[in-house]
């Protein structure tokens, strides 16, 4: 993990392409900006977690093929 200090206004760049700029820091709060190319998906860490724990559980579900074709035919 690289670890940096940064004022407030003060950036740093990741790949040349993505900047993290701190705008406040107060009360314990630091508020960020994040410029990134559109394609670069961007989250809050608890956001992420949920988002690939809930993959995980889709994975594990188990669907009856047969059901899935009749399911479709019934909602074109």
């Amino acid at each position: 993990m690289l670890i940096l200090s940064r004022k407030k206004d003060e950036s740093i760049i990741i790949n040349g392409d993505i900047r993290i700029k701190v705008l406040e820091i107060e009360e314990g709060k630091v508020r960020i900006g994040i410029e990134a190319p559109k394609d670069v998906d961007i989250f809050r860490e608890e956001l992420y977690k949920s988002i690939q724990e809930e993959n995980m559980e889709a994975s594990k579900t188990n669907i009856d093929i047969t059901e899935m074709k009749e399911f479709l035919k019934k909602n074109k």
